[in-house]
């Protein structure tokens, strides 16, 4: 029968182990797991609003802002582009990806146990040939003295928080996305609208120029001009209904559909969606706050940090504990023999001596990585403060611009009714008639154009805010 083996450490060994972990614990500089946020110019007002939230009043919740709108289409679109774009989905994948990546790193701060099970038959020259049987437990743990194992946790803890913040920012751009879509829909089929009706008041003054032609009442270049801008308006239906088209198929795939899918239900046409003026700005900090790419470049900078981290540890000692618990036998039956029981246990220990400085390199193109990230936050920070004062500028001037054009179109279309009624009664020439027409299509076109414009700065504005996401929510994949 053989004879248990057992492999123990001599004492002075383990004594001597104990004290080398203990001096070159004490003796370890490591690079601190918190560093503050770079410095970036954040005003304390936006430039662009005409007040401030007044004191004691909170800014408007912009979780589900395409609400606002009181449009229920506009709603059912913009759910629909949430749960089945293949952008949201590609970064809901990813989110789960960083999250298993985390929990896999977390798994190596524990021990690991097997289970192993063997049998071997051999035989050596010319003696018999004999088995061999053998069970047992295997484990090992690697102590992660200097934190460089905790270190790697924690950058996937914060790549993990980046991916979800990432999720966040890809649903607020296709929420927007969606939205000013739809309403660069609703505001061509109203300007097709406007031009068909345009042309049928041309057609009108057309058939009353032929018959003051005939009678002798008018020359032909009256006719003549009125086929001119009769074609003109008719030009401008095909430009309209090509961009009509197109956006009806940008929104089918933006909602995960194969294009042509919202012919028929958004065929008919629609108001451009309006939402309330009652906007409350909340300060620029906390806007930063809510903004899901800012936190994102946050959580990039927390895992650059644990990498510097990491990589300074891996120029220190690593540790090693293993050990064996099982049973060895030559026969099945004595498996079960208490005799067979073997166990060993080892500790080790590595000490990198001479690497040709390539992991001081490594710990300074973690800093370098370290500083790009830290970058990459300002630019962010600074990006998103001129979202929301572009956004707030366009607003303001498209509201002023749509006053103006909306008293110059009631102007056109009274000029309009009065120039054909004199027209007809042969008090004014044909030219007037046809500048007024003009007029009229250029103002009421531009009006139906501003007011789309209006609804979509707005939307802009929501998303520069960072509307679309609700921050204290996880970004759970769907």
């Amino acid at each position: 029968m053989t004879q248990p083996t057992r492999t123990r450490p001599a004492a002075p060994a383990l004594l001597f182990l104990a004290t080398l972990v203990a001096a070159l614990s004490g003796c370890a500089a490591l690079v601190s797991g918190q560093a503050p946020l770079p410095a970036t110019p954040v005003p304390a007002a936006w430039f662009s609003a005409n007040g401030t939230t007044p004191p004691g009043e909170t800014p408007t919740a912009l979780a589900q802002w395409w609400q606002r709108f009181n449009d229920p289409q506009l709603t059912t679109l913009v759910t629909q582009a949430l749960q089945a774009n293949t952008d949201v989905r590609g970064a809901q994948a990813a989110l789960r990806q960083a999250r298993a990546l985390r929990d896999v790193k977390s798994a190596g701060l524990l021990p690991s146990v097997g289970l192993s099970a063997s049998a071997q038959r051999g035989k050596s020259g010319g003696t018999a040939a004999s088995n061999s049987f053998q069970t047992g437990f295997d484990a090992s743990w690697e102590p992660d003295i200097f934190g460089g194992n905790r270190s790697g946790v924690n950058a996937a803890e914060a790549d993990a928080q980046a991916a979800e913040a990432n999720v966040a920012n890809i649903q607020v751009s296709m929420a927007a996305e969606v939205a000013v879509t739809y309403i660069e829909l609703r505001g061509l089929q109203a300007r097709l609208a406007i031009a068909r009706g345009n042309l049928a008041s041309q057609t009108e003054t057309l058939q009353i120029a032929r018959w003051r032609t005939q009678a002798g009442l008018a020359s032909s270049l009256d006719v003549e001009q009125a086929v001119a801008a009769s074609e003109q308006t008719r030009a401008q239906i095909p430009t309209l209904e090509t961009s009509l088209a197109q956006a009806l198929s940008s929104l089918a795939v933006l909602t995960g559909q194969a294009p042509g899918a919202l012919r028929e239900s958004m065929g008919v046409a629609g108001p451009v969606p309006q939402a309330g003026s009652d906007l409350a700005l909340a300060i620029p900090a906390q806007t930063l706050r809510q903004r899901p790419d800012v936190r994102a470049a946050e959580h990039r900078i927390s895992a650059a940090l644990s990498r510097v981290a990491q990589a300074d540890a891996a120029r220190y000692p690593s540790f090693n504990l293993s050990g064996s618990l099982g049973l060895r036998a030559l026969t099945l039956g004595a498996l079960t023999n208490g005799a067979s029981v073997a166990s060993s246990l080892l500790a080790g220990v590595s000490v990198p001596l001479f690497d040709g400085g390539a992991a001081r390199a490594q710990v300074r193109a973690q800093e370098a990585a370290l500083e790009q990230a830290r970058v990459s936050y300002q630019a962010t920070v600074l990006t998103a403060l001129k979202d929301v004062e572009d956004a707030l500028v366009s607003l303001q001037g498209n509201r002023e611009r749509l006053a103006r054009l909306q008293g110059a179109s009631d102007a056109a279309a009274n000029a309009d009714l009065l120039a054909r009624q004199r027209y007809n009664s042969g008090l004014i020439d044909f030219r007037t008639v046809l500048e007024t027409q003009r007029t009229l299509l250029s103002t009421q076109d531009g009006v139906e154009s501003t007011r789309a414009s209006v609804s979509a700065d707005l939307v802009r504005l929501y998303k520069a805010l960072g509307g679309g996401w609700a921050p204290d929510a996880p970004a759970t994949p769907l």
